[in-house]
């Protein structure tokens, strides 16, 4: 198993051989005492229940994810009624629990499977990963927990795991240090018993080899870990090199009339895609102007409310709402992509998490 050492201190007696003989043993011990056993997607081991899950799960952590999962159950109890839904409604369950595309390809997935495979998942790896959203390591959950098949899984956790516990430095964004993560989760996976060494390697990684101050001391692996004998948990794994992000600013105009609130639904890609959110202007325009211009309507200015920073993954973005009172409106009826909808029914809509602040305030402060 190719690793690359950090130190020139020798590890003694661990060596790649050890780790192959050793630690799925130790590790499948160890999860049957004390990892976790009863997760929501633990009781029925259905190829839907850990597709939904793994997707939910990338990048989110298990107490966030639960409620979202026992509502999309609720709400979709099989693979059939996701491919029917409208995707406002899968949106709109998925609102607050971010990265917007995964909804977007769990609903694509969903009809793929439909269409393309009677309704049932494919059992193999290379179908699975032909699925929108579906990468290797969640092809490879999939296989494992639904499947019973034998196939190596790396999410951000076992990364961590497999870092420390095979020296391995660098970034794991890196391709070339993923390569090296990935050959070491191929080469340390059992013959069998591949449930309980997968779901280990996820439990050890989040409760036990946590980002900081990891619990050695109660770790199955212990005395394997090179990272631990070497002295360098701490270091491993390399952080993400750190860069900084760009600050952004828009403004978010909240037109009221009647008690109602304007939203409109953005385009399909792109930040917030395909949800429904406040109408913007650049922040050099005059709102009062501007929705004269685009949509023959007079409006009165409200006080504005707080600036909202919200962070993404490239970039920083200041949110500035302007509540504007409508005191005239040339249509009836909202154009194609708007809905005039009451606070209440606003919240319930497909919306990213600053649209739902801002509406919280608008309810809190008697907006209408």
């Amino acid at each position: 198993m190719p690793r690359r050492r950090l130190s020139q201190t020798a590890a003694p007696g661990v060596t790649d051989a050890t780790l192959a003989a050793s630690f799925a043993p130790a590790l499948v011990a160890w999860q049957k005492q004390h990892g976790r056993h009863d997760l929501p997607w633990q009781r029925k081991r259905d190829a839907y229940s850990v597709w939904l899950s793994e997707i939910m799960l990338q990048q989110t952590q298990v107490s966030a994810v639960i409620p979202y999962y026992q509502r999309f159950l609720e709400r979709f109890p099989d693979v059939a009624a996701l491919a029917a839904a409208d995707e406002d409604a899968v949106l709109a369950l998925w609102s607050g629990l971010g990265y917007y595309s995964r909804a977007r390809n769990l609903h694509r997935a969903a009809r793929q499977v439909v269409e393309a495979h009677g309704g049932k998942f494919p059992g193999n790896q290379d179908a699975l990963m032909a699925l929108p959203g579906v990468g290797r390591s969640t092809a490879a959950a999939i296989l494992v927990f639904a499947f019973g098949g034998r196939a190596a899984i790396l999410d951000g956790n076992v990364k961590r795991v497999l870092a420390r516990l095979c020296a391995i430095d660098g970034y794991p964004g890196e391709a070339a240090v993923a390569a090296r993560l990935w050959r070491a989760a191929e080469a340390l996976l059992p013959e069998q018993g591949l449930r309980a060494y997968t779901q280990g390697l996820m439990d050890l990684g989040a409760a036990v080899c946590t980002r900081r101050k990891p619990r050695c001391q109660e770790c199955p692996a212990a005395d394997l870990c090179i990272a631990r004998l070497e002295g360098l948990v701490a270091q491993l794994p390399a952080p993400k090199p750190r860069k900084a992000l760009p600050q952004r600013r828009t403004t978010m105009l909240i037109l009221l009339r009647n008690g109602e609130v304007l939203l409109e639904k953005r385009p399909p890609t792109g930040i917030w895609g395909g949800l429904w959110s406040f109408p913007e202007l650049d922040t050099d325009g005059d709102e009062i102007e501007v929705c004269a211009q685009r949509y023959g309507a007079e409006v009165e200015a409200l006080p504005a409310l707080p600036l909202i920073a919200h962070g993404f993954t490239h970039f920083h973005l200041d949110i500035l709402p302007l509540p504007l009172r409508v005191c005239r409106w040339p249509r009836r009826t909202a154009r194609p992509g708007q809905a005039w909808l009451p606070l209440a029914d606003a919240l319930g809509a497909a919306i990213p998490k600053p649209v739902r602040q801002i509406l919280y305030i608008l309810q809190r402060d008697s907006f209408y």
